[in-house]
């Protein structure tokens, strides 16, 4: 999702309905306020956060909201469903609506879910260009062995999409449990990557993405805001 961004004197000819050519002269007078202080450039930029005064009256207030779920298994990564319960109804906080998901997981699938109103945060955590690892642990059916670990490192080729899937890392833990580090988020993917295997998944959980960890005071459906820390980390 994109953050919303406008130009200073559209913007308040939008908000309160005064021609763009008077909104000149307000701003030549200095009644209106960004961010605490006086702006006079109509071709300022401003965005969805930017606190917007005119005449002591407030056009604009939002601020960036940045939220940590401890996503559990049968609840989907969506705003609103017909069949499930999702996210959203998980949250209690009076903006949920306004916030968007930051890298979805599948209903049968735990663990760190990110949600946020700021476009820009998550477009840039999501990006293929900037290659943010997430790390989950995944408990399979079958034991796995060594020959695991370069067959993740050398990429997967998938004719149905012609692809060929970005280096992952693979760590054993067990003979049943390992933990993958991703750094692109393809359908199913790790699901099908040990699928190569013939080696069915019975348990996916994500336990950070880049430097953000699941809190481990988190039960299983809670949230809380990000700490100022692991926005900026993100």
């Amino acid at each position: 999702m994109e953050s919303k961004r406008a130009r200073l004197d559209r913007f308040i000819s939008a908000k309160t309905g005064i021609n763009k050519k008077h909104v000149r002269l307000i701003l030549a007078k200095g009644q209106v306020l960004v961010d605490g202080e006086v702006a006079r450039d109509i071709d300022q930029i401003i965005d969805e956060f930017s606190h917007v005064c005119f005449d002591g009256k407030v056009l604009q207030a939002n601020a960036p909201s940045y939220v940590m779920l401890y996503k559990p298994v049968g609840v989907v990564s969506a705003t609103v469903d017909d069949k499930h319960k999702t996210v959203i109804d998980l949250l209690e906080r009076d903006d949920k609506q306004s916030l968007h998901i930051v890298g979805r997981l599948d209903l049968n699938t735990s663990g760190l879910l990110l949600l946020t109103n700021d476009g820009r945060w998550s477009k840039k955590l999501m990006s293929p260009d900037h290659k943010v690892g997430k790390v989950y642990r995944v408990t399979l059916k079958n034991p796995i062995d060594e020959s695991y670990i370069a067959a993740f490192a050398n990429g997967m080729y998938f004719e149905f999409e012609d692809i060929t899937t970005l280096p992952a890392t693979l760590e054993i833990v067990d003979d049943y449990t390992a933990l993958v580090t991703l750094v692109e988020g393809r359908y199913h993917q790790i699901k099908r990557m040990f699928g190569r295997f013939r080696n069915p998944v019975i348990g996916l959980h994500r336990l950070s993405v880049g430097a953000i960890e699941l809190d481990p005071q988190l039960a299983v459906g809670q949230s809380r805001d990000l700490l100022g820390t692991e926005i900026q980390i993100a």
